[in-house]
């Protein structure tokens, strides 16, 4: 399907489009590196920082790899976008680990967003040439994870970024510069996962991680990035689990994990005060409003990324309500059958000033011989649509290579 400034949509982000004037909600470039390419993390509700690990875990926490109990996978999964309204938008991500021995392994993954086609014109005339363009979004990443003792395992990855958006020259016929815009990022994690641990009717594990997500310089799609630069979404992500074990084939995990955007609170939008009392804003005013506007937006773009990250803590003008207000939390659960058979199920809620996301999913797994297909389905529980509403996500896995012990 062709669309006529479509892409504008998903530039703006997965939060921007939920914003009030009054929310100070937080946007970043690139957000497509939020968003969850694999099916079984998505029918836990976006989440997988401390779930068992598997081929996925580049995307969640590659320090999970390190605990795999297969020496190598690869898994491609494959996500529509925003299907309410385009049929071409899409999120593909191919992913490949490999245990090199029992303590250690590397992992690497590509995830490709397309936007698809987007038809350009320098007027309205239904006569006039129309120009194509395909604009889209790509990070390439390499991980490699080390276990420090028998139960608790660290990773660092380093991530290329190119976000090829800029395409209004082509209808302005300007020979400026446009090129991708391109930035690099690292994540750094960890991993604990306990013994099987026996209780009066089930046996036991305990599962937890961490992980600093998309630690880079940020991203401008200007020749001048003084001029309009956008923060990466880096990301907080800290999680909790544990496996009920009630025999060799019946497993239930519980799940919960919380993420916090390492990114400052923007500016509330200055609002023209009548100064005079005179009953109405004057042209005056109001552009003392526009002009506090635009410094603000100055100051908020010459903050650094690493003064930004630090900043996320502690810069919300609502102080520490308004900082756990940009906290997001999801809840999830996976039942299986004889490592063969999965059914997921999970909760994520977003507070309605910070993007009002909030959704329920749900998913399955199946499981012959070394190859795994998994499936997930969304459901908002809010009354701004959600990009990912009514999709559904496959993931198809290869697992191959040595097999690991538990313990």
């Amino acid at each position: 399907m062709k669309k006529i400034l479509l892409f504008g949509l998903c530039v703006l982000g997965i939060q921007a489009a939920k914003a009030q004037n009054e929310n100070r909600v937080i946007t970043t470039g690139v957000p497509f590196l939020l968003i969850a390419a694999d099916a079984r993390a998505g029918g836990m509700a976006d989440q997988g920082v401390a779930t068992s690990a598997d081929v996925f875990s580049q995307q969640w926490n590659p320090a999970k790899y390190a605990f795999s109990l297969r020496g190598q996978g690869l898994s491609a999964s494959y996500t529509p976008y925003l299907t309410s309204i385009a049929n071409d938008i899409s999120l593909g991500q191919l992913t490949y680990f490999n245990k090199i021995n029992e303590r250690s392994a590397f992992g690497g993954s590509l995830r490709y967003f397309s936007l698809g086609d987007v038809e350009l014109r320098q007027t309205g005339d239904i006569d006039e040439q129309v120009i194509t363009r395909s604009p889209n979004e790509l990070a390439v990443d390499l991980s490699y994870s080390l276990k420090l003792d028998d139960r608790f395992s660290m990773s660092v990855a380093g991530r290329f970024i190119s976000s090829n958006l800029k395409i209004a020259e082509a209808v302005a016929g300007s020979s400026a510069d446009a090129n991708a815009a391109i930035s690099y990022a690292f994540d750094l994690s960890g991993f604990y996962q306990s013994e099987e641990v026996a209780y009066d009717d089930f046996d036991g594990r305990w599962r937890g991680g961490f992980n600093f997500q998309n630690l880079g310089p940020k991203i401008s799609y200007d020749d001048d990035p003084n001029l309009s630069s956008n923060f990466l979404p880096s990301n907080m992500r800290l999680g909790g689990g544990f496996d009920f074990i009630f025999d060799e084939y019946n497993t239930i995990g519980v799940n919960v994990e919380v993420s916090k955007l390492l990114v400052p609170t923007p500016f509330s939008p200055a609002v023209a005060v009548d100064s005079d009392g005179d009953g109405e804003i004057s042209n005056l005013e109001q552009q003392v409003a526009t002009s506090t506007d635009i410094e603000n937006r100055r100051k908020y773009n010459d903050i650094n990324w690493v003064s930004g990250i630090f900043k996320s803590f502690g810069d919300a003008p609502g102080g520490l309500k308004e900082e756990l207000q940009e906290v997001t939390y999801s809840l999830g659960a996976e039942y299986t059958y004889n490592k063969a058979f999965a059914f997921r199920l999970g909760y994520f809620n977003e507070n309605q000033l910070k993007g009002a996301r909030k959704f329920f999913s749900m998913g399955a797994g199946f499981k012959y011989s070394v190859i795994n297909v998994d499936v997930s389905y969304l459901f908002s529980a809010s009354k701004v649509r959600n990009p990912l509403e009514n999709t559904l996500r496959f993931s198809l896995t290869f697992n191959f290579g040595d097999e690991y012990d538990e313990y």
